[in-house]
């Protein structure tokens, strides 16, 4: 009972926790968005609804009747998910980022210098090498 305790009263457990509510939350929100401006206008576009009729495409099915794909529906989830994405970098990441740099600033910690690369390192252990003939 003590390592499941300790494992729910992590604080990475309990942010991810709060991260599935908001994104749950923040979900219906970019759907409705999404479904009432962005479809119309695509769809007007397209001439159809909504995205999810627009550019049917029909095919003969092997039992001699039609089945149809609807590309517009694939398009509306794509520019779904890229506005989740873009919302979610703009008005939680980036911000978040800026208070770290703030806060890191603040108490005078410094951004670690980036070490000499993979190569940089190789070719100082080769020239070492090399004097040692």
């Amino acid at each position: 009972m003590k390592g499941f305790r300790d494992f729910i009263l992590r604080g990475n457990v309990i942010d991810l926790a709060v991260a599935v509510v908001i994104g749950a939350a923040f979900t219906a929100i970019v759907n409705q968005i999404v479904s009432a401006v962005i479809n119309p206008a695509i769809g007007a576009l397209f001439r159809a609804d909504s995205l999810d009729t627009a550019l049917p495409v029909t095919i003969p099915t092997t039992e001699g009747g039609e089945a149809t794909m609807y590309f517009g529906a694939v398009i509306g989830a794509v520019i779904n998910f890229l506005i989740i994405a873009a919302v979610v970098y703009f008005v939680l990441v980036l911000p978040v980022n800026k208070l770290r740099e703030r806060q890191a600033a603040k108490k005078g910690i410094a951004e670690e210098e980036a070490g000499p690369t993979e190569t940089q390192l190789l070719s100082e252990i080769r020239d070492l090498l090399a004097e040692k003939k």
